[in-house]
């Protein structure tokens, strides 16, 4: 992600003009009050009525190019702090898909989600609204001063005295602001972690009749953020009615101290009449002030939040030199190959050797490391120890994007996305994959027969993560997605596990007549890898036993123990 200032550079011509509208705004906003002090000392003092009309068509253009000057400014303003903010969002985004699984494994969707949304408004802000007024302010308050100070330079000490207590009183503001804000966008972060757990899960929280705990929960996090966005109106309660009330007082002050001047023949009434008006265009930026001050330090928050995130390295880079291989034939090498994840050792010791079309079946207990097999092989994580190797080539010294596009995977935790069939199955070939390519892998998948039966068929929209859907014809989707991107190498994680007996069968029937794929099959169930041409049982990271299934049987081993539990009737064949 770039630092903030190659977001603003390219923008220079248009804040360049901005900045001049807004200037010449100001500037014309300055001679107003110069011509009142005309039309006052001419008209109305010295009887001289030969201008008045001059002077107040003067006052009607003065207003029209102030409200065009004022439009240019804004909208030029609004305009790059939305590009900006879209930029900055579209490179945060792409900034987290570089990163490596591990950040994912320790970070809440909901704070990502905060940072990309919110966090990424309020920075752009600070080139939009915020920073045309900063900058407003600042060249306002020069220029009224200017114009009070050339009136009567005794009379302008009392807005200067003003404007230094103010600027003073917008630092303590900021200081204050700067942790309320910090805490707040925090907060922000757990508030949408919990409403988007909640929400995503809702059939499990309503399933174990957890609504009122989960209620609790988020009444929790609701009520801190509520006491801390309190305690930020509890800083602007204190010291905004500080502004108000100078902002009232000093015309009213000028007023009474000119008044004073105009009947010593210090003074000019016309000047008067300009100063109070100067005056009174002194009271705004003093409301802004604290205003911008609590802008200000949200969007120094907000970026501090998204810098961290910015500042994330992913711990698997792309080799400098990386190969693309031409053609890959699909064989897979694992040697000696070990995993450790923050001090704990995942696997140890993995030797697999899956020649193209061959099969490997993997079984053993929950937490032995099954899983981890895919996330090495398709390189989310790097082995500890160790080589991984797809036709011979190790897999760190490939393209990365080639590694993951070598396998097509079925996950364990089936994922399905909010649109139709049709997108959800040709997901890895979305740009060259026509339907009746989709119809066959949906054929294949045994998915064809409730697809049609559905009234938009393969146009069916689907809920989110499959809503909608029963568990087996969300794998079955997902089989046939694996399918249809047609990899060397073909991976199913437990794929099968909430499909039914012949179901299942239907589909281990068209695995084998899949002949130019390497194929891993990943279960619990004897019946999904008896027919492998190798299976490995894994125990506490380790390959404990390997062979084929009627070699497994003989060993009586944990495979053994395995089957008997699956197939206790088979005890006396055995």
């Amino acid at each position: 992600m770039k630092k903030i200032k190659h977001y603003v550079l390219p923008y220079w011509k248009g804040y360049i003009f901005a900045i001049v509208s807004l200037i010449l705004a100001i500037l014309l906003e300055m001679l107003t009050p110069q011509i009142t002090k005309i039309i006052v000392n001419e008209s109305f003092v010295g009887g001289d009525f030969s201008r008045f009309g001059f002077l107040l068509a003067a006052l009607v253009v003065l207003g029209f190019g102030r409200s065009l000057f004022g439009y240019c400014k804004e909208f030029t303003f609004d305009k790059n702090s939305q590009t900006i903010g879209t930029e900055m969002r579209k490179d945060l985004f792409a900034h987290l898909q570089t990163l490596s699984m591990d950040y994912f494994d320790n970070t809440n969707t909901g704070e990502l989600m905060a940072r990309v949304k919110e966090d990424v408004d309020k920075v752009k802000d600070a080139f939009g609204m915020t920073g045309m007024l900063i900058i407003q302010i600042t060249l306002y308050i020069v220029s009224v001063l200017y114009c009070m100070f050339s009136l009567s330079p005794l009379l302008g000490l009392l807005p200067l005295a003003v404007m230094i207590f103010g600027g003073g009183l917008s630092f303590i503001l900021e200081k204050k602001f700067d942790k309320v804000y910090s805490d707040i966008s925090e907060e922000n972060a757990k508030l949408t972690t919990v409403a988007e757990e909640n929400l995503a899960g809702v059939r499990t929280v309503k399933a174990f009749a957890r609504e009122k705990f989960e209620i609790e929960k988020f009444a929790k996090h609701n009520k801190r953020y509520y006491q801390l966005n309190m305690e930020q109106a509890r800083i602007v309660a204190r010291f905004y009615p500080v502004y108000h009330f100078i902002g009232a007082v000093l015309p009213v002050v000028c007023a009474i101290l000119g008044g004073i001047l105009v009947i010593r023949g210090k003074m000019d009434l016309g000047s008067l009449v300009a100063f109070v008006e100067y005056s009174r265009d002194c009271t705004w930026p003093l409301d802004m002030f604290a205003e911008l001050a609590n802008e200000l330090s949200s969007s120094f928050a907000s970026y501090k939040k998204i810098k961290a995130i910015a500042d994330e390295k992913p711990r698997l880079v792309q080799s400098e030199n990386a190969v693309h291989l031409d053609q890959i034939q699909g064989d897979l090498k694992f040697e000696n190959v070990a995993l450790t994840l923050d001090g704990n050792t995942i696997l140890s010791g993995i030797d697999i050797d899956l020649p193209r079309g061959r099969t490997l079946g993997v079984m053993g207990a929950t937490g032995s490391g099954k899983s981890s097999l895919i996330n090495l092989l398709q390189r989310f994580y790097d082995p500890s120890e160790g080589n991984i190797s797809i036709d011979g080539t190790d897999i760190r010294s490939m393209e990365l994007s080639q590694v993951r596009s070598t396998s097509s995977v079925v996950m364990q935790d089936v994922f399905l996305f909010s649109d139709t069939i049709e997108e959800n199955i040709k997901m890895g070939r979305r740009y060259s994959m026509g339907l009746p390519e989709v119809k066959r892998a949906a054929k294949m998948a045994q998915a064809q027969g409730f697809i049609e039966k559905m009234d938009e068929q393969y146009n069916t929209v689907i809920g989110e993560k499959g809503v909608g859907l029963s568990g087996g014809q969300k794998q079955r989707i997902s089989i046939a997605r694996a399918l249809s991107k047609k990899s060397p190498i073909l991976v199913l994680d437990d794929s099968t596990s909430a499909l039914d007996m012949e179901t299942e069968h239907e589909i281990q029937m068209m695995l084998k007549t899949i002949t130019d794929s390497s194929k891993i099959i990943i279960a619990h169930r004897i019946s999904a890898v008896r027919g492998a041409d190798e299976i490995i049982y894994l125990d506490k990271g380790r390959i404990a036993e390997r062979g084929t299934h009627e070699e497994l049987l003989a060993r009586r081993g944990l495979y053994y123990a395995t089957y008997l539990a699956q197939y206790p009737e088979q005890k006396e064949v055995i």
